[in-house]
């Protein structure tokens, strides 16, 4: 049976599912605000919580790098933008610092071999390669390397495009991340049918699911299939400034759909039919005709 180990918990084809809490750039660049999602992410049970790392010189191209972006910071470059957003050494020592005080994993989505190099030195339990980043071969031979679960975002990617890079993590800990990379995604673009064929394609490798729709349905639509990760982004209010933020849920939701992951297996059951002794006792009390 397929297995992977991440951190303290086991995912498998009869795990409960793993969820993460994908809190991205929605801090925007305040630790303080990262702690208080940390914070929503624990006390709904989410098993890690996620950022993204980036190393600014080489993901944002010198061509859009001094074009002016209007922010709740005043009018800067796109450049600085991203420099206000980059949480560094200092911020990830305290993430570190609170997320065990708070017993949960953390990780971050590397953008660039120095970014995963970065994580490695922090002795994250998982890897994220984010869907742009999947034709990223340097990359993903650096993740295989570290010897610890990757998980892959596969939005935006060709089937052979995804191929190719689930082939460089043969016979390896891999998570196959079934994605839509629009934010928020458009419901009739979700294609949660094509997860029952990622495990039937990759039998070695375990699917997940990263939404980025509104609302929590398809999430556990994406389980009912055989999702065996959920990873959904997370904030504390919808309404604040951000590119991820209309893609995101509050407690509320999250509340909610971590909730309702937990009670799938009870509800899906064991495919038998059978007569359920609380059945029984309605039968008696009920079915006063007892012949066909």
């Amino acid at each position: 049976m397929k297995e992977i180990i991440v951190g303290n918990k086991r995912i498998s084809e009869d795990s409960p599912v793993f969820f993460i809490a994908e809190i991205g750039i929605n801090h925007n660049g305040d630790l303080d605000l990262a702690k208080e999602i940390i914070d929503i992410a624990v006390f709904c049970g989410a098993d890690a919580v996620k950022f993204q790392k980036r190393t600014l010189e080489l993901s944002i191209p010198q061509e859009i790098r001094n074009r002016a972006k209007e922010t709740p910071w005043g009018e800067m470059t796109y450049y600085e933008y991203k420099q206000r957003l980059e949480f560094g050494e200092s911020e990830y020592k305290e993430i570190d610092r609170y997320c065990r005080e708070k017993g949960i994993m953390w990780s971050a989505s590397a953008w660039d071999v120095p970014s995963l190099n970065f994580l490695e030195e922090r002795e994250v339990p998982f890897h994220k390669i984010p869907s742009p980043q999947l034709t990223n071969r340097e990359l993903l031979v650096a993740a295989r390397k570290t010897n610890k679960p990757v998980f892959l975002g596969t939005g935006m990617s060709t089937i052979e495009e995804m191929e190719k890079a689930i082939h460089i993590f043969k016979d390896y800990p891999l998570i196959i991340m079934h994605c839509n990379s629009d934010y928020p995604s458009k419901n009739g673009d979700l294609n949660l049918s094509y997860i029952p064929k990622l495990i039937e394609l990759y039998p070695d490798h375990i699917i997940g699911y990263s939404g980025h729709e509104e609302g929590i349905s398809a999430s556990l639509v994406a389980a009912t299939l055989g999702a065996k990760v959920i990873e959904r982004h997370v904030t504390k209010n919808r309404a604040m400034w951000g590119t991820d933020q209309a893609a995101s849920i509050e407690l509320s939701g999250l509340r909610r759909i971590v909730r309702d992951l937990k009670k799938l297996p009870i509800w899906l059951g064991n495919g038998n039919k059978v007569v359920t002794p609380s059945e029984e006792l309605m039968k008696k009390k009920l079915r006063n005709v007892k012949t066909l």
